[in-house]
């Protein structure tokens, strides 16, 4: 799967990519119809001290793309937050995919 990684104002993390790819790949062994993904890693100048780390993440698959971002207090937390939404899409596409068969 083609995966594109985008930094907005935070420094480029191989760490975090390899990170983000793991989470991706389980994606992609469960859900085989995905066929690549862009991720944003973005930093928001928050007042709050908590939050301000945002992973966004889009899928392309068969039809309308998927999209989840999550702000968290770290990247981790926010890839792991968005990567839970997006299997849940990926979930309710999948039955819809099986009904049409």
């Amino acid at each position: 799967m083609d995966t594109n990684f985008n930094y907005v104002h935070v420094s480029a993390s191989e760490r975090l990519e390899e990170f983000t790819k793991e989470k991706l790949d389980k994606l992609k062994e469960r859900f085989d119809f995905i066929v690549s993904a862009e991720v944003f890693y973005k930093t928001e100048n928050s007042t709050s001290k908590d939050k301000g780390r945002i992973a966004e993440i889009q899928l392309s698959v068969p039809g309308p793309r998927i999209f989840a971002s999550a702000n968290e207090e770290n990247f981790d937390m926010a890839v792991s937050k968005t990567i839970s939404e997006l299997k849940t899409q990926l979930q309710k596409k999948k039955e819809k995919m099986q009904t049409h068969h």
